[in-house]
This record gives structure tokens, C-alpha cells and sequence, in this order.
């Protein structure tokens, strides 16, 4: 089969800065528009930036997570025309500490679905019950990065007294869900052997199901920049506001030990913080403010710029799915600090410092190596970008999506 195909990729949301949903749907949508096919992208709020001849197609929920704010959520609710059922169950479950889109947009995209004359549907890990529904009527792939177990796990494991733990139960209880619908999709597809490993043992889903497809590295975007000098001591990092399986913690302790040697030391942090959050209180219980730079809604150049103005670049997450800040700094050559677990070690292979997870030791150490060995670090970072070069590249991952792409309509067609 080499037709040409009308594709729909589903995406509950997909914000072009911060997290990689945004970045996975764009790619994506883009690759296999370059292959010839017609891509339409449904997506709920916020919403992605798409290549020009990929199709933005808004399934608009309340989009209530753009503030916590009591008030401003009960403005957004009620100024809704014609609220559905669908409306009403998200408005209630927000306020009650749980998180209802994965479900309510399910429920949307279906609807706008049924009217619909796809040749396939790729859903970005909404995992919800709308699209058992969908794959009854169209060939579907389900994207699962990595099963949200992991988060859950993490999150519980750093909170703080039992208010805190219900808390994170509550906003994880849409778990249930993912789990039983894992269990009925035919086909799956994630990024990394690890996942795959990670899905069949907490969702139960059948080895069978699930293909291994990596995502893409945009090398061309992520590239060494020759006329941008390196900032003395400037270090650089990604993290998610708050997020406990990024490993930030670990990150701020040891540049705490190291400010005394390295008077010039700077953090760069991709993201940006919770104001009044865990995060910027250690930063002002560590007295290290005046070392930290956030640097958030960056541009993909923007962030090659701070790559390249950086002189190691530290991923100390406690899991990655995938983990695109790894094969971003890899791309961009900067000598890289990685954790060595899950996903990781299978994108950087022997191109990075690999350390284990939880330990400012381990950070501190890696870090006191690559500054008193630039050279050498150096020459295994340009490496490290030929590997992700020839790997990682979006043409290629393309062809294996498109691949898997016609089996699904041809299985779902017999």
C-alpha cells in the first residue's frame, strides 16, 4: 500500500512551549505531510503551532488549567454558550482537584469523528474512552509516550503529608480510565523499548500491541551555533514547573555546592516556575537566586542560542518516556549530563555523562569533570550529534509511522 491518506492526529493539548506534547504534534503532523498525506490535527486548548499545509482543526474545551484561580474559572465556565454535559463534568471535576480533559476531550473528538472520512486516526495519548468508540469505526494508533503510572509514582513519592498524597490521587484518578482503555486498543505505539517494557507491566496491555517507534530529534533547528561564545560556567537544563520526575532538586543542590568554585556559575532552566512554588522556595532556602536563569516561550532557535551559550547541558529526570531535552542538547553538541534510566540510555547511547537518578553527587561530580576536561567532552558531544543525525531523524521516523500506518488500515479493512 503507498496511497496517499487523509490522517487525523488527535491531541488533547498540545502547547507549542513547555512540555513535548506540542513539539510531538508538530513534527508529526509535518513529517508525514511531507510524505505526500493530508494532516489535519484536532487538538484542545492550548494549541499547537503546525506546519502551513498541516490543518488546525479546534475542539475547544474550557481550557480551566490556564488558571487556578477560583474566580477566573467560575468567569470561563459561565461565559460558555450552550454548555454540554461534557462542560459540566470538567467544570466539577477541576473543582474538585481532578483533571477531566483527557475524558471530555475524548468524548469531543469522537464526536467530530463520526462526521468524518479519515483513512486513520493517531491519538496522542488521551488514552480515553472516546476512542474505543472511534476505533470501531476507523483504523486508530494510540500513542502512549509513557504510561502516566510513572508520574503518579514520583508525584506521591515527594509529597508531603497525607493532604498533599489525596491531593495527587485525586488529580491522578483519571488512571482508571487510561488502563482500562489501554486494555481494548489494537494497536499502540511508544517511543522507547523502556516504555513498551514499562506498558505491559503496569497497564497490562499484550506485548503484540505495541510498536516501538522513537520520536524525532529536529536537527536542523537544534544545531551548534559557531558565531554564539560560550558563557563561562553557564550551565543549562529543562524542566517542567514543579514536576518532581524532572529531578530539578537535584540540579539547584548541586549548583549550590559549586557556586563557591565557580563565582561566574549560571543555571539557564528551560520552563518556567509555579510562583510561590517548591521550586522557587529551595532556590531561596539554597541562597542561589542570583545563579538562576529561567528562560521560558522560547523559540526553537532561541533555545539553540541558549545551547550554545552554555557549556553543559543536564537532563536529571527520574524517568523519561523519551525525553526530547536529551536529543535536543545532543543535536545542539553540547556536552551532555544525563540520568541513566529509563528511555534515556537508549537515545544517548555512550554520547553522554551518564549518572544515576537522585544524586547531587553524581550531578556535582559530572559536572566538575566536564569543566576541567572541555576538549574531550567536546569531541563526544560532535559525536553525540551525528548519532542523533543518524537516528533520530524526522524523515526517517516518518517512514516507520507511515509503515505502521498502512498495516493498521489494512488489519482494520480485513
Amino acid at each position: 500500500m503507498s496511497q496517499k491518506l487523509n490522517i487525523a492526529i488527535c491531541s488533547y493539548r498540545s502547547a507549542p512551549f513547555g512540555g513535548g506534547q506540542g513539539i510531538f504534534v508538530f513534527e508529526l503532523s509535518r513529517a508525514l505531510n511531507d510524505l505526500g498525506h493530508q494532516v489535519d490535527v484536532i487538538s484542545g486548548p492550548p494549541y499547537p503551532n503546525l506546519a502551513n499545509n498541516v490543518k488546525l482543526i479546534q475542539s475547544p474545551g474550557l481550557d480551566l488549567f490556564r488558571t487556578f484561580n477560583f474566580r477566573e474559572r467560575l468567569k470561563i465556565f459561565f461565559k460558555k454558550k450552550n454548555k454540554t454535559s461534557d462542560d459540566w463534568y470538567e467544570f466539577i471535576s477541576a473543582l474538585f482537584g481532578g483533571f477531566p480533559e483527557l475524558k471530555t476531550f475524548g468524548n469531543r473528538a469522537q464526536t467530530l469523528l463520526n462526521k468524518s472520512s479519515y483513512d486513520v486516526v493517531v491519538d496522542n495519548q488521551s488514552l480515553s474512552y472516546g476512542m474505543i468508540e472511534v476505533q470501531k469505526n476507523l483504523p486508530l494508533i494510540e500513542i502512549i509516550h509513557h504510561p502516566i503510572t510513572k508520574d503518579y509514582q514520583y508525584d506521591i513519592q515527594f509529597s508531603k503529608g497525607i493532604i498533599q498524597k489525596l491531593s495527587k490521587w485525586r488529580w491522578f484518578s483519571f488512571l482508571k480510565m487510561q488502563k482500562r482503555v489501554s486494555l481494548e486498543l489494537k494497536v499502540i505505539s511508544t517511543p522507547s523499548h523502556n516504555s513498551k517494557k514499562d506498558i505491559v507491566r503496569d497497564f497490562g496491555v499484550l506485548e503484540k500491541n505495541i510498536s516501538v517507534i522513537p520520536n524525532g530529534i529536529d536537527h536542523l533547528s537544534f544545531t551548534p551555533l559557531q558565531d554564539i561564545n560560550r558563557v563561562p560556567s553557564q550551565i543549562i537544563t529543562t524542566a517542567s514547573a514543579d514536576v518532581p520526575l524532572k529531578g530539578l532538586d537535584f540540579t539547584l543542590h548541586a549548583v549550590a555546592r559549586l557556586k563557591e568554585d565557580y563565582p561566574q556559575l549560571k543555571l539557564v532552566i528551560i520552563g518556567s516556575p509555579k510562583p510561590g512554588g517548591h521550586t522557587e522556595r529551595l532556590i531561596k532556602k539554597l541562597q542561589i537566586d542570583q545563579y538562576i536563569l529561567y528562560r521560558s516561550n522560547l523559540s526553537r532557535y532561541e533555545i539553540a542560542v541558549e545551547y550554545a551559550k552554555s557549556n553543559v547541558a543536564i537532563v536529571s529526570s527520574l524517568y523519561e518516556g523519551f525525553g526530547f531535552p536529551v536529543g535536543e542538547a545532543m543535536s545542539c553538541a553540547i556536552p551532555l549530563i544525563a540520568t541513566n534510566v529509563a528511555s534515556i540510555p537508549e537515545i544517548t547511547q555512550s554520547f553522554a555523562e551518564l549518572i544515576p537518578a537522585e544524586s547531587t553527587d553524581a550531578i556535582e561530580s559530572a559536572i566538575r569533570k566536564i569543566f576541567a576536561n572541555p576538549e574531550t567532552s567536546q569531541l563526544r558531544a560532535d559525536a553525540g550529534r551525528m548519532h542523533i543525525k543518524e537516528n533520530f531523524d524526522w524523515q526517517k521516523i516518518a517512514k516507520l509511522y507511515e509503515d505502521l500506518i498502512y498495516k493498521t488500515i489494512d488489519e482494520f479493512q480485513c
